[in-house]
């Protein structure tokens, strides 16, 4: 408790502003510095303690021991219910709470969630941590369960921090890679999921990404100041995400040294360094440095420290006390929250398809396969399960169940003998051994898709591992860890043969003169291995299938194996093991049900064509199993939706590092060809009918509103869940338009017959797109279609109305110069940084890449170009009108070598046939090339010669 002292920071009446000041002018500079680490030093001269950023909370309390485990971000976004999604938040701040009274050093108060990044691509890695590939949608779920996160008292519960700023969808190269965002994909994509949150006050952080965005580290991007921070009046803090401070001069090689990369950091807005865990002493040293070296003010550090030290006050830090100081242990897995998890759980289902299988009848006997069928995964971001209710215990309390895993049991046979495991629970190394008991050198072996597998010891139930000796032992409960030291490729060899390829360190398997295995860094010595089958899992469930009257197939991923941070998928296919069960056991019972549960989409074609029913979740939690239970068995209509298109084949998706959706023709906004279930899909147990839609007006005005009304009328005989989606199309623009984009949904349950009117409103501004003519968002004057309906491909009913927006004219090049990167569009080039501050270019990566501006007014003629360009080889830059190849040519500029890529020199030429309006094409005629700007002078207006004066020449 902090007692109140008027007139200083702790007089709770002042404004915090105001006590943010008086505390800032008490400390010290070094004072100061201390508060820029994510461990913020404590100051007991003045009664302020530590303080630390960063308590892990994406759907629920993780990392500090049992908590409520609700389901994986994917999954509560799938509920399409904001209110339980906000619900989820605040359970999970009065848990996060209750470890903060418990241990405030332990459980600090500002929390790294909600994800809000655009679910682009569904190959990412962390495809789980996020709400949906639509940015409005995303910013809808994510300000929820920011909302619950802090609270609606003005004292803040916790400090929601949004991950990852900006365009991070790609763990492959993570840290050196450039996402290319053109300005249209900046300002209507990526910018639109992070804005919601932090303009209603629900989130008060922010996180920079690993990643670079358009050449420059997402850690010193101008848009944190400039853009960001424009979208509340409160102080805004922006953490780092872990080490990425030190990349800026290891992996990315932006900067010279630290003291320089750290100060640039602190200009552009970062406020805390996550850096060396609790180890701040090198990172407060680089900051000193670049005070000592000029590169930093005292103000710098003053602004930095008043967004971290504004967390503390909104806390309730140095009040006398909080509205939260009687949330105590028992809210921990409380049977609320409990109850609350179950419902979470529940909603989240999506019911990809039904032949009419489902809901199940009280069946006597059900077979429950696979090798999630009874157990539940931990993802590296969610807490340590309470409890856990497998699909095998949720459906054991409803019917009689049998169950099998449905994966081969092997054993590994060398040169020498069969590879052994210790039959003692704790394990052992494993060895090369004859004339054992066969039982010893049994081991099932899971898929897990992408050529990565685990091996369980029958021995004692353990799966294989490495110690830190590099020697192979059945010791660990299955694959965990940040380095997951429990998974291994299988490489094939001559004859028939294998080698064991450990994942995490890339190394093979040898076998040791003692004859146990350990890991070798030549291949060649590999032990070469026989795969003897001891019992086809397939088979063996098909038989257990065959016996049951229905069979369950529970099929998906591992959360910590292909496809998790640091770890993107190659494709979207089933494991081959998986995909093989599930075939099986469908030729030997046709009434199955394949359950799919995983953090990202899966091309489940052969499914779609063959088996009756497919149910699909994200990992749900402690209540999972119940959950299943309650919707298999029709207690709940099945009212999840997709927030993701799931594609054919990843043959489908352009190239992972490709960001550009809008050229590249990606996720469901732009996407042409026909998804295997798109987004919004999900059916119901029932039926329903949409009528009578009717718009408020059939011309509407940039500041109007529009008002969509129908009716929705289940239709069937039994209660259900809808949700009722609204999309808009833009039928003609001076750009790309998105085929159909979300504007609006309702959730709706409905009784059998029952009929209810469905309003939403659609604000016209909100159809504005980023003109990048005028670098601002316009509202177009054009015609437009509402779509409403079950789906982004099952519209059910459709009305016109018109917009009376702006009329786009056509560039005028001499009243503002073109920016290279606000073109129309290109080929073969790069987005990049101007120079290491601010400004975006392009650069030419093939001969013959170019930029296109579309309309360019040249009146009656212009008479020069000035081209800011850069190039560290030296080349050619070609103006052509309205075609790249077969255009005239109306100027050229030779570019001379420079001294680096930021030294941009202006070049002139004259122009000849430049005259009316045509599309401009900048033709770079050789790769290197670095353009950032093209400033145009109008040719003098010709003056008209009397005819008697012509005709005395």
């Amino acid at each position: 408790m902090n007692e109140p002292v008027p007139g200083t920071f702790r007089d709770p009446g002042r404004p915090i502003a105001a006590r943010i000041s008086d505390l800032l002018g008490r400390l010290t500079l070094e004072e100061k510095v201390g508060m820029l680490h994510q461990y913020q030093a404590a100051v007991p001269r003045l009664g302020v303690g530590p303080f630390r950023t960063g308590t892990e909370a994406l759907h629920g309390l993780a990392w500090l021991g049992p908590a409520t485990v609700f389901p994986q971000a994917l999954g509560l976004a799938s509920t399409w219910d904001p209110d339980l999604v906000r619900s989820v938040g605040e359970a999970t701040a009065d848990e996060v709470l209750a470890f903060h009274h418990k241990d405030p050093t332990g459980a600090g108060l500002n929390v790294w969630a909600p994800v809000v990044n655009p679910l682009r691509d569904p190959r990412w890695g962390r495809n789980e941590e996020g709400y949906a590939e639509d940015p409005w949608l995303t910013g809808v779920m994510g300000t929820a369960f920011a909302r619950g996160l802090r609270g609606d008292h003005p004292t803040l519960k916790t400090a929601p921090t949004l991950k990852h700023f900006l365009a991070y969808n790609n763990e492959t190269d993570r840290c050196v890679s450039s996402s290319n965002l053109p300005p249209r994909v900046l300002h209507e994509y990526e910018l639109k999921a992070f804005r919601p949150a932090v303009e209603a006050g629900a989130a008060v952080a922010l996180m920079s990404s690993y990643n670079l965005v358009n050449g420059r580290p997402a850690i010193v991007s101008p848009l944190m100041n400039d853009v960001v921070r424009t979208w509340t009046v409160d102080d805004l803090l922006v953490v780092s995400d872990a080490y990425a401070p030190g990349n800026l001069t290891g992996l990315q090689g932006y900067y010279d040294d630290l003291p320089q990369a750290y100060a640039a950091a602190v200009k552009a807005g970062l406020d805390s360094f996550t850096q060396d865990d609790d180890r701040s002493g090198d990172t407060l040293e680089h900051i000193r440095a670049a005070l000592d070296r000029g590169l930093l003010a005292e103000d710098d550090i003053d602004t930095a420290v008043r967004h971290a030290l504004a967390i503390r006050f909104r806390l309730g830090e140095f009040d006398p006390g909080t509205p939260y100081d009687h949330i105590a242990e028992d809210v921990v897995n409380s049977s609320r929250h409990q109850a609350l998890a179950r419902r979470a759980a529940t909603q989240s289902f999506v019911l990809l398809k039904n032949d009419g299988i489902l809901p199940l009848a009280e069946p006597t006997r059900v077979a429950v396969i696979g090798q999630l069928a009874d157990t539940l995964m931990e993802d590296w971001y969610s807490g340590t399960l309470p409890y856990a209710v497998t699909a095998r215990a949720g459906l054991s309390e409803r019917c009689v169940t049998e169950f099998h895993e449905g994966v081969d049991r092997v054993a590994l046979l060398t040169a020498t003998g069969h590879v052994t495991a210790e039959e003692d629970f704790g394990g052992g190394p494993l060895a090369v051994r004859q004339g054992t008991d066969p039982r010893l050198t049994w081991f099932d072996l899971f898929d897990w898709g992408g050529g990565a597998y685990a091996l369980r010891a029958v021995a004692n139930g353990r799966y294989v591992s490495v110690g830190d000796d590099g020697v192979l032992v059945n010791d660990q409960p299955g694959p965990n860890g940040w380095e997951v030291r429990q998974t291994f490729r299988l490489d094939e060899r001559p004859r028939g043969t294998l080698a064991l390829r450990h994942i995490s360190t890339g190394r093979h398997v040898e076998l040791a003169p003692d004859g146990t295995l350990r890991l070798t860094d030549d291949a060649d010595a590999a032990a070469v291995l026989t795969l003897e089958p001891v019992r086809s899992g397939a088979q063996a469930a098909a038989e257990l299938a065959a016996r049951a009257d229905v069979a369950v197939v529970v099929a998906g991923d591992h959360p910590l194996v292909n496809g998790r941070e640091t770890e993107d998928r190659s494709d979207l296919a089933l494991p081959p093991a998986q995909e093989a069960l599930l075939q099986a056991v469908h030729a030997a019972n046709p009434r199955t049900v394949l359950v799919i549960s995983s953090g990202y989409p899966f091309a489940v074609n052969w499914a779609e064509e063959n088996v009756p029913a497919i149910l699909w979740s994200a990992h749900g939690g402690q209540e999972y199993g119940h959950a299943l239970a309650d919707v298999l068995f029709g207690d709940e209509d099945p009212g999840g939706r997709l927030t993701q298109t799931w594609y054919r084949s990843a043959c489908e998706l352009p190239d992972l590092f490709d960001y550009d959706i809008i050229a590249t023709d990606s996720t469901y906004l732009y996407y042409r060809g026909t998804p295997l279930y798109p987004f919004g899909h999900g059916h119901s147990y029932t039926r329903f009918a949409y009528s009578d839609l009717r718009l408020s007006a059939d011309t509407v005005g940039p500041e109007d509103a529009l008002t969509v009304e129908l009716t929705v009328t289940n239709t069937g005989d039994r209660p259900g869940v809808e949700v009722v989606q609204l999309y808009t199309h833009q039928r003609r623009s001076r750009v790309k338009q998105p085929l159909r984009q979300l504007r609006g949904f309702e959730r709706l349950r409905l009784a059998p017959g029952e009929s209810r009117r469905v309003t939403m409103t659609l604000d016209v501004a909100d159809l504005a797109f980023w003109d990048v003519t005028q670098g601002r968002f316009v509202v177009e004057e054009a015609p437009h279609k509402v779509q409403v309906g079950r789906s982004a491909r099952d519209i059910r009913l459709c009305a016109h109305f018109t917009v009376t927006g702006e009329k786009i004219p056509a560039r005028d090049p001499y009243t503002r110069p073109l920016a290279a990167a606000d073109n129309d569009e290109y080929d073969a080039i790069l987005l990049c940084d101007a120079d290491r501050v601010s400004g975006d270019a392009v650069r030419g990566t093939d001969p013959g890449g170019w930029i296109a501006f579309r309309e360019v007014d040249f009146r009656e003629g212009a008479a020069s170009c000035a081209l800011s360009v850069s190039s560290t080889e030296g080349g050619v830059l070609t103006l052509r009108l309205d075609d790249p190849l077969y255009g005239d040519v109306v100027g050229a500029v030779s570019v001379a070598p420079s001294r680096d890529r930021y030294d941009f020199v202006t070049v002139g030429c004259p122009l000849a046939g430049a005259a009316g309006v045509h599309d401009l094409y900048v033709v770079f005629e050789n790769e290197g090339v670095t353009l950032s700007g093209l400033t145009f002078t109008e040719a003098a207006p010709r003056v008209a010669v009397p005819a008697a004066a012509e005709g005395s020449r």
